[in-house]
Order: structure tokens, then sequence, then C-alpha cells
């Protein structure tokens, strides 16, 4: 703080006090105007300038003219073509540094080609290293239901790690008549997966919903003993029950509750009575403590005229 009176000869009396910080850089000039008003005091305009660092300019100017450049390259189409073919700046000029991707190392892979995990992670010989999103990738690829978890690590100066876990086939799944391939989680995998023979002789449950309780059906295929070559599938009925589809065409049907008893029962009964082998369409055991068979057509017609009441006189 300095009085402008001594300073710069001003006469005595209320004047205006002005506050200057010295720069820490180039010190600033002060140039002060002074007018005189028709009444009172004289009226005092500071003004600060301060000369600009060397060679400003001239990076202005080369900003300048790679601006009017890339705006003429944009518009004319061939930046979009540099892109294309070299990547974006920053990638073109992190691999002019040494920083682009030479290589990936991928592990854990079974299922899915290095081609498709390479195209999910968006990785491709224009990529580089500081530009390249591993969170993004790692992203990209547990969106793929085959994959369960990713791991995606950048290693400098020009290496991408990546580690799958993928989930594994458990089961075959049909819904609405189209077929899927689900893991242990119900999880659909691979959809149209009947023409495919690496699922060939997986459980198979039908319904909606049954992807979901997959344990369930598979706890009965454990309870059923011998009985489990014979079983072709589950069906899930209204989300509450199952029905085992059977290959001779017989159809068991289980209660709600407590269906593992009902499958000893049923396991009790085709070791006595072979009931499964026997000319019938279906075998309810919905109803504990009891056991209902529907005859088929034959059966049921033949049943009948044995049970029908023989006319007198008939040998």
């Amino acid at each position: 703080m300095q009085s402008l009176s001594g300073a710069y000869g001003l006469r005595p009396g209320p004047q205006p006090a002005l506050a200057f910080a010295q720069a820490p850089v180039a010190p600033a000039r002060v140039r002060l105007r002074g007018e005189r008003a028709r009444r009172g005091a004289a009226r005092w305009t500071a003004r600060l300038s301060k000369t600009a660092p060397s060679g400003v300019g001239l990076i202005l100017a080369i900003a300048l003219i790679g601006g009017v450049a890339w705006l003429g390259a944009e518009r004319g189409g061939e930046y979009e073509a540099f892109v294309a073919s070299e990547g974006g700046v920053g990638d073109y000029v992190a691999r002019a540094l040494g920083f682009g991707v030479a290589a990936v190392t991928i592990s854990g892979q079974s299922q899915i080609g290095a081609r498709e995990i390479l195209a999910l992670a968006g990785l491709n010989a224009n990529s580089s290293l500081p530009f390249f999103d591993a969170v993004q990738a790692r992203k990209n690829l547990e969106a793929l239901p085959l994959i369960k978890q990713a791991s995606v690590r950048k290693l400098y100066p020009n290496r991408v790690v990546i580690d799958i876990v993928e989930r594994a086939p458990a089961a075959l799944w049909q819904k609405d008549g189209e077929l899927s391939a689900i893991a242990a989680d119900g999880k659909a995998l691979d959809a149209g997966a009947d023409a495919d023979a690496r699922y060939a002789g997986l459980p198979f449950v039908v319904g909606d919903g049954a992807n979901e309780r997959l344990g369930e059906f598979i706890g009965l295929l454990d309870a059923s003993a011998e009985l489990r070559p014979k079983i072709v599938a589950g069906i899930l009925v209204g989300d509450r029950r199952w029905s085992l589809k059977m290959r001779s065409g017989v159809e068991v049907k289980l209660p709600e509750d407590d269906p593992q008893a009902a499958m000893a029962t049923l396991l009790t009964l085709q070791r006595q009575s072979r009931i499964l082998d026997r000319d019938i369409l279906s075998v309810d055991l919905r109803v504990p403590g009891k056991v209902f068979a529907r005859l088929s057509e034959e059966a049921a017609a033949e049943r009948a005229a044995a049970l029908k009441p023989r006319k007198a006189g008939s040998t």
C-alpha cells in the first residue's frame, strides 16, 4: 500500500487508495491518467498492462493453422478416412511413442474364440494402451452370457492381459418352442442349441421359469436312481410343480409339495410292478398316499371288456 500523493504529486485531500500486487513473473506496467472534473477532486484511472511471454504468438499461430487444417479435413472426409485406417489421433500419437498394443494374452476361454473376445474388448491393430478403456472392455465381455466373469489389465508399455471365467452349459431349456442351453444358475447361454452336439445328453427342462428352478429338477434326477435314463424331460407346470416325461411316453405327475417323496414312491412301484412298462398314459402322484394311472385307449378297452358281465349261457 502506497500513498499516491507522495509518489505521483497528487494534491492533499480525499483520494482513492490503489493497491498493486507484484506479479511473480514479468512486472506489470502501470499507467495513470488523471482528469479533473468540473467540481471536486481529480478522478484517476489505473490501467495495468503486462507483456505477453515470448513464443505465445507462434503457438497461437500454429494452433490456428492446425484448427483450420483439421476443419478442412473433416469436411472433406479425409479425417474420417484417417480414423478408419489409423484410429484416433490420440492412438496414432501413442503408437508413435511406443505405447501401441503389441500383444494380448487371453486365458480361461474354451467356448469363445479369441477373435470374438478381442472384438468385444475393442482391441485391434490401431489400439494404444493409454487410450484403451479396460473398465469398459470388462463390462462388454461380461455382458456376453457365456462369460461369467472377466478381468482386463493393462501392462505398460504395450501389453493387455484378459482372464475369462466361462459359464458351463448345465441343461437345455425349451420355452415357447425355442431351445437354449443354460448354465447352472439358469442363465441362457446359446439359442438354437438343439443343433449343437456339445449339448447332447444334458438334462432337458420345459416351461416358463424352468431355467430358474433347474436345481430342483437336478435333485429329482439324483433321487430317481435307475429311472434316470428313462426320464426325457422335466416340465414345470404353472410355475408350481414338475411333471416327468418318460422315454416310453408316460407322463409322471409329481406334487407341488415334497416331490422327492413322490419320486421314492414311483421308484418302489417300478421295482415291484414295472408300472412304467405297462400300457398306460400317465401316473398321477399328486395326492399323498394314492396312485392314479391313466390307461391308454387299447388298455382301457381291454379292461372294460374284461369287466363286462358275461351274458347268460355264454361260455
